[in-house]
């Protein structure tokens, strides 16, 4: 079923804008090598950026998809993925993930991003258009939905507040912490978090793989909802999950409810 936010935005698209799904792309890992090119559906060799980059070429509000792949040998693979997928792949420093986003943008004339992880293979894709189009209508600089599961989230930015962020920020905001620069100065930009319903808002619950036993819980949700992949609806995975304990048990000691955008008290008002 598809989820509406409390408000519809019906805005007019701006055939000037150009939406830029870019990827950060790297194998290395401490806890499990390689995430994004871990095996969803190990028979038929789907990975969770197979699953990803498939759910965004869906979304028509998405005009191209860019693999922003750190630079280093290990690295490689990720351009013969964007080869399978016939998307574009950049190379960039290692370390600085805000300039990739920047890069990879650029590449394809964007103006603005579309950001996920690509360790996290579930986006709330039900949301994407109504999303973009309150992101254009309401001139915001960041626009994000926020309170559901651990990795489920996505966030669009204009190519300007990046840029901005870039340019005023230090090392520690040209990272991989690609949003810390405006939830710093937040008074600067026009952001606009959005609460999402409340079948979906389980902040509790972890659908991103940094550890094996997450790989274990994202796997098992692929392999019994595959009929509806790539667009497998959030609520249908925590359906999953809320009748599958010893799943959802896998990943508890590392599940952590936190939010980047809203206040314990704006989720509390999830519609």
């Amino acid at each position: 079923m598809r989820h509406s936010f409390a408000q519809v935005v019906s805005a007019t698209r701006d055939s000037s804008r150009r939406l830029i799904a870019v990827l950060a792309c790297r194998a290395e890992g401490s806890r499990l090598y390689g995430k994004p090119l871990q095996n969803l559906d190990p028979a038929k060799g789907v990975t969770i950026l197979d699953q990803i980059i498939s759910s965004i070429k869906r979304k028509t509000c998405i005009a191209a998809t860019v693999l922003a792949v750190s630079d280093g040998v290990a690295n490689e693979p990720f351009h013969g993925v964007a080869k399978k997928h016939a998307i574009r792949s950049i190379r960039g420093d290692p370390q600085d993930v805000l300039q990739r986003l920047i890069q990879g943008c650029r590449a394809e004339q964007g103006t603005d991003v579309f950001r996920v992880t690509t360790e996290s293979p579930y986006m709330y894709q039900e949301a994407v258009e109504e999303v973009w189009e309150r992101h254009v209508q309401n001139g915001n600089d960041v626009t994000a939905v926020d309170g559901l599961p651990e990795g489920a989230h996505f966030e669009i930015y204009t190519l300007r507040a990046l840029e901005k962020s870039h340019k005023l920020g230090d090392s520690r905001h040209r990272s991989e912490l690609c949003s810390l620069y405006i939830r710093e100065h937040r008074s600067d930009f026009k952001v606009e978090a959005i609460p999402v319903p409340k079948v979906v808002c389980r902040p509790e619950l972890r659908l991103t793989v940094d550890y094996p036993e997450d790989l274990a819980l994202c796997r098992s949700a692929y392999l019994a909802l595959k009929q509806q992949a790539p667009l497998i609806p959030v609520a249908e995975i925590i359906r999953f999950l809320d009748a599958n304990p010893k799943v959802r048990a896998l990943v508890e000691p590392y599940a952590k409810p936190e939010w980047l955008w809203l206040t314990k008290e704006e989720l509390a008002r999830c519609p």
